[in-house]
């Protein structure tokens, strides 16, 4: 009976869709444990990011162009210095092809 076909059917998208939830839910956050109030010259800085939501702390997260990183308090002023020196250059970069030496680090947009 088609009844029976749309059960089954309806089942397994249920199934599914339940594995895949507790696989998403399980995906490990990236999160600061710390942050660290000590200015960090921004010649260094190639990258920056939020940290993701659903972590305990408010942190920006600086990327250098070494590719280390390192969390910052997002609402100090020296960080935000920081991120909009890197905006600036990144656009710099862009608008001359990367080919500066300080262009160095910065990822291609």
């Amino acid at each position: 009976p088609p009844d029976m076909a749309d059960a089954k059917m309806l089942l397994c998208c249920l199934t599914i869709i339940c594995c895949c939830s507790v696989a998403m839910a399980q995906m490990p956050v990236d999160c600061c444990l710390s942050v660290k109030n000590q200015t960090i010259d921004k010649i260094v800085v190639a990258d920056y990011y939020p940290q993701a939501k659903g972590c305990a702390l408010d942190a920006t997260i600086l990327v250098t162009r070494r590719k280390k990183t390192l969390c910052v308090p997002h609402d100090e002023q020296w960080v935000q210095d920081v991120k909009k020196h890197v905006d600036r250059l990144k656009r710099r970069c862009k608008e001359n092809g990367y080919k500066a030496r300080r262009c160095f680090g910065l990822k291609r947009q």
